[in-house]
């Protein structure tokens, strides 16, 4: 085996060489047309140009704003978490991670109430709505904030 001998095995298109003379379709202006912005060498518009008319984000009426201070919680029901837990069971942000429940943490872990609740399980997170610490406490479990 010879270093020319050798080939590749992913097949690979080659390149378009212009410039090499009128008999291959890319010779004299080498396919940028005649004249203008683009035909120069360098010439880069920017993605959103739209050849001078008022651009579309500027066309647009602006409303509203990003709070830099939003928090955003993981959030989970009650009653998802009685029909995957047992009672007796200790739920944190780790538990329910594990078992596919939660993404990422973000600000932290909130409970919300829609669901029933019919075992007790000790849950620690960072907030809880009123109605879910109502109906956990109501079946016997505790609410742990951190």
């Amino acid at each position: 085996m010879k270093l020319h001998s050798l080939t590749s095995s992913s097949p690979r298109k080659a390149r378009k060489r212009v410039g090499r003379g009128t008999g291959n379709n890319w010779g004299r202006t080498c396919g940028r047309g005649e004249k203008g912005q683009m035909s120069r060498s360098g010439a880069v518009r920017r993605p959103y140009f739209e050849g001078g008319q008022i651009p579309f984000f500027r066309r647009i009426p602006k409303k509203g704003f990003n709070n830099p201070n939003h928090k955003v919680y993981a959030l989970i029901n009650v009653g998802q978490l009685d029909k995957l837990f047992t009672a007796g069971d200790s739920i944190d942000f780790e538990s329910l991670r594990a078992k596919g429940l939660v993404g990422k943490l973000g600000a932290g872990l909130k409970i919300l109430g829609d669901g029933e609740v019919t075992t007790s399980f000790t849950i620690t997170a960072t907030r809880f709505s009123a109605t879910a610490k109502e109906k956990i406490e109501a079946a016997g479990g505790t609410c742990e904030t951190i």
